[in-house]
């Protein structure tokens, strides 16, 4: 395999199906990255919201700082909030994300009403405490792995090459946060990833353990929340298999350790 593989891009998404930040260096652990998808909006059912349902949420962006979080509307960023990184919450309460129900812990009202009113509607920002273990499907897991509040794997992996060759198709081409991995390597061939089991980023070990099976979301511009048919449509005219339309691998740590940008990536 090329030497010449190399992560070019780590991602995360601090509060789940918000904005997500770029990151030079990022700690691997069990059920994400550090700080991954640990933060969850819900409504006063404790059902987990995203932009499916409401594509207003991209506009929320996300600032990671050194001891809190900071979440503005990019329409109006002077207005913002911020959100204590060891925050813990003072209530457990029983949220869901699709077919798993789990405990988290609700935090201060006062963040509750920030993000309700702009989003207009009544919501609660609940945060993974580490007493919480939401089971990877033991189809997909290797070691009984957890996982955060992402949809159902903690890692999702893309190649570069692979968007160029999708953006080769389309009229106007997608930025990756279309697609929302968390790492994005470059110099392989577009959708050698398919064919991936093992790999090895810097000096820590993946596992492969089922391609991504993509939605709605990815038609939304995460700039302006305006959803469209692309690139869905193209890409579900050559990548559906058992009608799901594939793009990117999920995948589990087999280890834990630092990765940064620039890391070699060995496929084993």
């Amino acid at each position: 395999m090329s030497q010449d593989i190399f992560l070019q891009d780590i991602y995360i998404y601090p509060i789940k199906s918000l904005g997500g930040i770029r990151m030079e260096v990022c700690r691997v652990e069990e059920r994400g990255f550090q700080f991954d998808r640990r933060w969850m909006l819900i409504d006063p059912q404790g059902m987990f919201i995203t932009q499916r349902e409401y594509p207003n949420l991209a506009l929320l962006k996300v600032q990671l700082e050194s001891d809190f979080l900071k979440v503005y509307s990019s329409e109006k960023p002077e207005d913002y909030i911020q959100i204590p990184l060891i925050l813990e919450g003072y209530e457990s309460v029983e949220v869901v994300v699709w077919d798993d129900t789990m405990l988290a812990k609700k935090l201060d009202p006062n963040i509750d009403r920030w993000f309700s009113e702009k989003l207009g509607m009544e919501v609660h920002l609940v945060k993974m405490p580490e007493t919480t273990h939401r089971l990877v499907s033991p189809k997909y897991s290797v070691n009984k792995e957890s996982v955060s509040f992402a949809d159902g794997m903690p890692y999702l992996l893309i190649g570069q090459e692979s968007l160029d060759d999708l953006n080769s198709r389309l009229e106007s081409s997608v930025p990756m946060d279309r697609f929302r991995p968390n790492l994005v390597f470059s110099g392989a061939k577009a959708y050698e990833e398919d064919s991936w089991k093992t790999l090895k980023v810097g000096e820590v070990d993946f596992q492969i353990v089922k391609p991504c099976a993509r939605c709605v979301m990815t038609t939304i511009d995460q700039e302006n929340a305006t959803k469209s048919k692309e690139p869905l449509k193209t890409l579900a005219s050559f990548r559906t298999v058992n009608n799901k339309v594939l793009f990117g691998q999920n995948m589990v740590a087999l280890s834990h350790g630092i990765l940064k940008v620039g890391d070699q990536v060995s496929i084993q």
